[in-house]
């Protein structure tokens, strides 16, 4: 990932900011000096603080461009996919000496192919359907209640690959947002964008997204 993405992503992951933004109320270099920490510890790797600002300059900028044209639905010609009972297991750097992602990874394609990993420069992590099998693998592991989150759902969100997938989070949780739903977190694969939301809010998420994309189209 960039840093104009890496900038984006956090921003669109935090509503106050993204609001804000949108309405002028921002200072770009103390919001860059609140996330340089969260922007390097994605890329895995320092990044100059003048270089996030420009970043969140052209992000703020491209709201003024959105306003100047027709208003298009940035989901045009997306499938969704809703997987709910997911769980987010999560390790850091603290507690994953002993784990082995790969031998992990192995062990859930004998369960289910419905999983993804990610990994970031300090952790990585599993998102995967909560069900006995998986639970069975991480039973001889301590402070589970630190390493699991629970109560999770999904919707895996496909975007054609002609299409510009930058602005995709901070749509869609603008969209949810105004329908009084929030994010829990947003994962970008290579070819997906995932986002997590609680399982009472999934259903009515995916209802309103799919409305989307039938009106854009």
């Amino acid at each position: 990932m960039s840093v104009p993405e890496v900038v984006r992503e956090i921003i669109g992951r935090n509503r106050a900011i993204f609001d804000c933004m949108k309405m002028d109320l921002i200072n770009y270099t103390a919001l860059a000096v609140k996330i340089q920490p969260d922007v390097e510890k994605i890329l895995g790797n320092s990044v100059n603080l003048n270089t996030i600002v420009v970043a969140i300059k052209r992000y703020a900028d491209s709201f003024e461009v959105k306003d100047e044209v027709e208003e298009k639905s940035v989901l045009k010609n997306a499938r969704l996919a809703l997987t709910d009972g997911i769980i987010d297991i999560k390790f850091s750097k603290n507690n994953s000496l002993d784990i082995d992602p790969l031998a992990i990874l192995d062990q859930f394609s004998k369960i289910t192919s419905n999983y993804d990993f990610f990994r970031s420069s300090d952790s990585f992590r599993f998102l995967i359907e909560d069900i006995d099998g998986i639970r069975r693998i991480f039973d001889s592991l301590p402070n589970q209640e630190d390493i699991f989150s629970t109560g999770l759902a999904k919707i895996r969100i496909s975007i054609p690959s002609n299409q510009n997938k930058s602005d995709v989070v901070s749509y869609v949780a603008e969209v949810l947002h105004d329908n009084g739903i929030e994010l829990v977190n947003a994962f970008f694969s290579q070819d997906n964008i995932i986002i997590i939301l609680s399982e009472k809010d999934a259903s009515r998420a995916y209802d309103v997204l799919h409305t989307d994309i039938i009106r854009a189209s």
